[in-house]
């Protein structure tokens, strides 16, 4: 459960900074699109999550 939750919350949070922190010129790789931001940050909530379970 606390794996989701993470995936969750950092979906979340990378979705908010694609979508709100958009480059100018289309370079930045996280901030570009806010679907691959989304996607970087469910996997760097889940790694977040299941270190701190070790």
């Amino acid at each position: 459960m606390n794996t989701i939750l993470g995936v969750l919350i950092g979906g979340a949070v990378g979705f908010a900074i694609g979508y709100f922190g958009k480059c100018a010129s289309g370079l930045c790789p996280l901030t570009s699109n806010p679907v691959i931001s989304t996607l970087l940050g469910a996997i760097i909530g889940a790694i977040i999550v299941s270190h701190r379970r070790s």
